[in-house]
């Protein structure tokens, strides 16, 4: 099993777990029914997984993200995301450093807030959008590349009294045009894992 098999699989368990629970939660009083603030800011930290043919092209690497949610009601919300991943690229000589951004805007269905025990909570959410993927070398004298990108996402937010830390694993398609040898544009894979920590407002 892949690395990115394993973790899709382990957040669409915790997601069924969460959901199985939710007609027994139904009438539980605690703070964790009483609604939070529309707006949410969050900076993330995780991995870029390449999958595929991509393996190939771009390492595995460290990412950084803005986010920022607008819940429209409990149970939809609006996503933005800039993410920066620092990669390189193995299929040169040298494995010249390689900056991958990412832009979107997409939607999250969120289920109901459930506990587990006295104070922790968890919220499971599903949620798809679009934008945009760019690559450029960090020293190298190469223009950069900007292609169109889609992701699906799965995850939760477990909360412990105001704090709140959100788990999503994003499963991108992006295009990719060749940044030194040439050649047509084709249709890239890979997995983002990202994990964040934020206070509610109350």
């Amino acid at each position: 099993m892949t690395i990115q098999t394993a973790i899709i699989a382990a957040a669409i368990g915790c997601t069924l777990l969460a959901t199985s629970n939710l007609s027994a939660q139904a009438n539980d009083s605690s703070a964790a029914s009483r609604p939070e603030s529309r707006w949410g800011l969050m900076l993330n930290s995780g991995t870029l997984v390449p999958t595929g043919a991509q393996r190939d092209v771009i390492k595995r690497g460290s990412v950084s993200a803005a986010q920022l949610t607008y819940a429209l009601t409990p149970a939809f919300a609006i996503t933005s995301t800039a993410g920066w991943a620092r990669s390189k690229d193995v299929s040169i000589a040298d494995d010249p450093k390689l900056d991958v951004f990412t832009y979107d805007v997409g939607v999250e269905f969120r289920a109901p807030r459930w506990t587990m025990g006295k104070s922790v909570t968890f919220a499971p959410f599903a949620g798809a959008g679009a934008g945009g993927r760019s690559y450029n070398y960090r020293k190298l004298d190469v223009d950069a590349t900007h292609n169109a990108a889609a992701y699906g996402s799965i995850g939760g937010e477990i909360g412990v009294g105001r704090a709140r830390v959100r788990l999503e694993a994003r499963d991108y398609a992006a295009g990719f045009k060749p940044l030194l040898a040439g050649g047509p544009a084709r249709t890239s894979n890979d997995v983002v894992v990202m994990a964040g920590l934020r206070f509610a407002s109350r």
